[in-house]
């Protein structure tokens, strides 16, 4: 049978089995090397209180904030790009 992808739509290599995690967006259990992992800086503190602490000196800490998505809704939302059928198999550099 023909597999459509070198990696099998995972990132594994040769580990065996990987946990699961939770989609963000619809809580479907997806392996954790084939989700999409989104990681963003939040901000406690309002920007414009922020920027005047910063000019006094102060350190205001963001958290990093890591989600997962499965593949859909990746693609639903935007984190992950539908590519052309000769383009799959290549890597896409940053």
């Amino acid at each position: 049978m023909p597999i459509k992808r070198k990696s099998r739509g995972r990132s594994k290599g040769g580990k065996g089995r990987s946990g699961f995690v939770q989609c963000a967006s619809c809580g479907e259990l997806v392996p954790r090397d084939k989700a999409k992992k989104v990681s963003r800086r939040t901000s406690l503190v309002d920007p414009v209180l922020a920027k005047e602490l910063r000019q006094k000196g102060a350190y205001i800490s963001a958290p990093i904030q890591t989600k997962y998505y499965c593949v859909s809704c990746a693609v639903h939302r935007g984190i992950v790009k539908v590519r052309a059928k000769n383009e799959r198999r290549r890597r896409r550099r940053r």
